[in-house]
């Protein structure tokens, strides 16, 4: 896949309101048709639109990657939980901008070639576990941050367990409805803000 039509999904997301630059640096890195599997690629792997990647689920929307990843601010260095690794892509974009990772995937068969295509693009300050996405990652707890990228009926409060204080938290929430949430603990409780309607693939 050329580079131009990365940078033309750089563009597309820069005019749909994302101004961070390091995060459109970052996106303009990742080979994002790399983490869709051989047998789902096909020409619009960088089309601003979510691509099937097997066993129902999908990489998500370009745009809505930039989107969440701006809403954290993340900086070089934090440690940052991801809940559904799915195709590893959005590990690799928080990878881009200096981050730990600790990503979970519940699919044992993404969880392995997430792993592996990470490791192949040189991402190794993510690690990739097969588990329960509604513990966490309660070893490597507190974190700076945690992003959710499928969909829990409510706030796994596992989650907001295993967030240090002054961390975010930004996942979806609902069933068939959905919007994004944006959490913060400080002082020891969890604010919550409600933003904008989305459709994930939900949580398993």
């Amino acid at each position: 896949m050329p580079e131009s039509d990365r940078q033309s999904m750089v563009e597309q997301v820069r005019a749909m309101g994302i101004r961070d630059r390091r995060v459109l640096k970052a996106m303009g890195r990742v080979r994002r048709h790399l983490f869709i599997p051989d047998k789902f690629r096909r020409g619009d792997s960088y089309g601003n639109h979510p691509l099937p990647i097997g066993y129902d689920q999908t990489i998500s929307q370009p745009y809505i990657v930039a989107y969440m990843t701006e809403k954290m601010n993340v900086r070089p260095g934090e440690k940052i939980l991801e809940i559904g690794t799915g195709s590893g892509y959005q590990a690799a974009i928080l990878a881009e901008l200096g981050a730990q990772v600790y990503s979970v995937e519940t699919i044992r068969g993404l969880a392995e070639h997430a792993s592996a295509v990470l490791k192949e693009e040189g991402y190794h300050s993510v690690k990739v576990r097969h588990g329960n996405g509604n513990q966490g990652w309660a070893e490597h707890a507190p974190y700076d941050v945690i992003l959710v990228t499928c969909a829990p009926a409510t706030v796994p409060e596992a989650l907001t367990g295993q967030l240090r204080e002054g961390g975010r938290m930004i996942l979806p929430v609902g069933g068939y409805r959905q919007h994004l949430v944006i959490l913060r603990k400080s002082k020891g409780k969890i604010e919550q803000q409600d933003d904008l309607p989305v459709r994930f693939v939900p949580m398993v």
